[in-house]
């Protein structure tokens, strides 16, 4: 396999990403000067190195010191920490904080479950999840739980498999399971939606 196939390839693995577009990407680069290309690589290589993740809320994040466990979030002592909002991924996150609607704490599943997946709770952090709320319960700082994942099949199939996961325990324990309110439409990634639709969909949950 030559390098430029050999590349476009790689970029085709990329979430969103097809044949095309990931040779647009190859032949961009041919066009850049040597001083971006290893600006890039050292980028790419240092990813792992000085990110890592978040042992509460499982974000990805940049190292601050070399024993950081936790990030600024979950560290800090301003949010809500009662509240706690469930998304798929860490764009999701980022996209919520950049809206300055919510206040409260995170937890990064890491996908959805596929419909008819004979063990959803391995293809996402379902176990984690459970565990970070039974802490989270033992420090008594625990009052909702938002599942606030995309209106796609998937999404929607993952939220239902969280739901009969949690409810029983947030009976038991009258912690309020809600989800997003219908600001979002179906089909709808919560990545790409504005400021105005996650707003929406945060005061309507149900």
């Amino acid at each position: 396999m030559n390098p430029i196939t050999q590349l476009a390839s790689l970029f085709a693995e990329f979430p969103g990403i097809g044949p095309r577009q990931s040779k647009r990407f190859v032949y961009f680069l041919l066009t850049r000067n040597p001083q971006y290309l290893d600006e890039l690589s050292r980028a790419i290589a240092d990813l792992k190195k000085s990110s890592t993740l978040c042992a509460s809320c499982c974000r990805f994040f940049a190292k601050q010191t070399t024993t950081a466990a936790r990030c600024t979030i979950c560290e800090s002592p301003v949010r809500d920490h009662s509240t706690l909002l469930v998304v798929e991924k860490d764009v999701d996150l980022e996209n919520i904080e950049r809206s300055g609607l919510f206040s409260g704490t995170y937890f990064v599943l890491g996908g959805r479950i596929p419909i008819l997946e004979k063990k959803p709770l391995e293809r996402v952090r379902g176990n984690e999840l459970l565990d970070h709320i039974q802490k989270k319960i033992e420090r008594q700082e625990l009052r909702e739980i938002v599942l606030a994942l995309s209106l796609t099949r998937e999404g929607e199939y993952t939220m239902e498999i969280l739901t009969n996961m949690l409810q029983p325990l947030c009976k038991e324990r009258r912690i309020k399971l809600s989800t997003l309110g219908r600001g979002l439409s179906t089909g709808i990634e919560l990545e790409y939606s504005d400021s105005e639709t996650l707003k929406n969909a945060l005061n309507r949950r149900v």
